[in-house]
């Protein structure tokens, strides 16, 4: 008899972690990160505590007993003492709150009203108050993939850790710039089928994401996956994967996981636990995984009121997304190579501003990105290109005093160094159908299109190819 086939099955959620570009979450220190001498040095030893069921959790035990002192680096104008633990927090960032809530309608999520902001412990030393202040701010959103609808089960704005400077075997050297900064956590829910289902549900969030006000950069976007496997029926133990960092990763690293998971479950030896993704797209150990007993409320700060007025004007200013701003350009009739050129320049807005008055997509995508980098790489630029300037050269071909082939030779003048008002003194033939009839009477017989060749071969861009060809069919019968 054939041994049947195993069936495997996979469940797996994302959390994406983003920082906001906004001061810090729960002080008015700005969010930069520095690297010279740091001017205050604080030690610390942290302990762990119950959370809110009165038990201390596994992952917050792991972490004590390496019994670790924790240096801290600070400074006077990037810190202060609610970093050093030293004063409470205050209130809410509602530059940052506005953001994360953008995102959150965005994500079809339902904004919660009123909400507590809560300590999460957090001993490994990259808090100095030995917790992170979260709150959670939106549920049950969604987005749609190729295979289907992903939930969003939680949105939530955090406090970003400090950063690693130097690890020790008894000590580790944090730095404080980074401690505060404001950090939206999506999770979504574990409706993820596939390692390509995953990875395309990464790209959708992380487009959504840059369409806001967020960080740019290096270590400014977490992302870990969360994921358990069944064999024939049977489930294994749920795995945390922290830092898969790229989304072409996502799918290695779900895949490599799987086959690991595979083999503990039909050994009988899943286990929970939090494992660090390798650049190779396997996992190694890290801590067990961590459980809701290192939670609790935050005693300095009141409930979270999130007010029908800063909802409604984060929905007014809500960004549109790239997928969308691509189809509007589309149907404005930018070609596909002018409409990519446009949306990697972050120059939109200028562009349909320009569009809403003049209707020549094309014409001005190419005056305000392509020929403006063209010319860069020929002359050395002396004046400073704005969107006025455009204007002029658009109004002046609008009216006539500039022709259609003029608008490139213009732009040029005036980066050289010339005023718009010279650059606009496009020179001009004298006598433009009397040179016609001359080569008419040259060659007689041609066909306009040919007589149009040789005049625009013969004056080299001095002419308008309109005027030329207006001319030509009243002279050639």
């Amino acid at each position: 008899m054939k041994k049947a086939e195993r069936e495997v099955e996979l469940k797996s959620g994302l959390e994406i972690h983003q920082q906001i570009d906004t001061g810090k979450l729960f002080c008015r220190c700005p969010s930069v990160l520095r690297q010279d001498k740091p001017e205050v040095i604080i030690e610390r030893k942290l302990h762990p505590i119950a959370g809110e069921s009165g038990e201390v959790d596994e992952a917050v035990l792991f972490e004590a007993l390496k019994n670790k002192i924790f240096v801290y680096e600070g400074y006077y104008d990037n810190d202060c003492l609610v970093e050093y633990d030293e004063s409470p927090p205050r209130e809410i960032n509602e530059e940052a709150l506005k953001i994360a809530l953008q995102i959150s309608l965005l994500l079809n999520a339902e904004i919660i009203p009123y909400t507590q902001i809560m300590r999460k412990t957090v001993i490994d030393g990259s808090n100095v108050s030995g917790f992170q202040r979260t709150v959670l701010i939106a549920k049950n959103g969604w987005l749609e993939t190729d295979k289907g609808r992903v939930g969003i089960e939680s949105i939530a704005l955090e406090e970003d850790a400090a950063r690693i400077i130097k690890a020790e075997k008894n000590k580790v050297i944090y730095r404080l710039d980074r401690l505060g900064i404001p950090l939206i956590e999506i999770a979504t829910s574990p409706e993820i089928k596939t390692a390509k289902q995953a990875r395309e549900t990464a790209l959708k969030i992380g487009e959504l994401l840059r369409a806001c006000r967020v960080k740019r950069g290096i270590g400014t976007i977490r992302q870990d996956v969360n994921m358990s496997v069944s064999v024939s029926g049977k489930w294994g133990k749920r795995i945390e994967i922290k830092g898969v960092q790229e989304p072409r990763l996502i799918e290695k690293t779900i895949e490599t996981e799987m086959r690991r998971q595979i083999s503990l479950i039909e050994k009988g030896e899943s286990k929970a636990e939090v494992r660090k993704a390798l650049p190779n797209g396997r996992t190694s150990f890290l801590r067990p995984l961590p459980g809701a007993a290192r939670m609790y409320p935050e005693t300095d700060l009141p409930l979270l009121h999130i007010g029908r007025e800063i909802i409604n004007e984060a929905k007014k200013e809500l960004p549109k997304l790239k997928s969308e701003i691509r189809a509007e350009l589309r149907k404005e009739g930018l070609s596909e190579e002018l409409t990519k050129l446009v949306l990697s320049s972050g120059k939109q807005d200028e562009f349909q501003e320009l569009v809403s008055v003049f209707k020549k997509p094309d014409l001005i995508a190419k005056l305000l990105i392509l020929w403006p980098k063209e010319i860069k790489k020929r002359i050395k630029v002396k004046n400073k290109l704005t969107i006025d300037i455009i204007e002029t050269i658009l109004q002046a071909l609008q009216v006539g005093k500039i022709s259609e082939n003029d608008p490139k030779k213009v732009l040029q003048e005036y980066l050289s160094g010339k005023t718009i008002e010279e650059a606009l003194k496009i020179e001009r033939m004298e006598n433009l159908e009397e040179e016609i009839l001359k080569i008419v009477k040259e060659k007689p017989g041609l066909t306009i299109n040919a007589y149009m060749g040789l005049i625009m071969k013969r004056f080299k861009g001095k002419v308008s190819g309109k005027e030329v060809m207006d001319m030509l069919k009243k002279l050639v019968t």
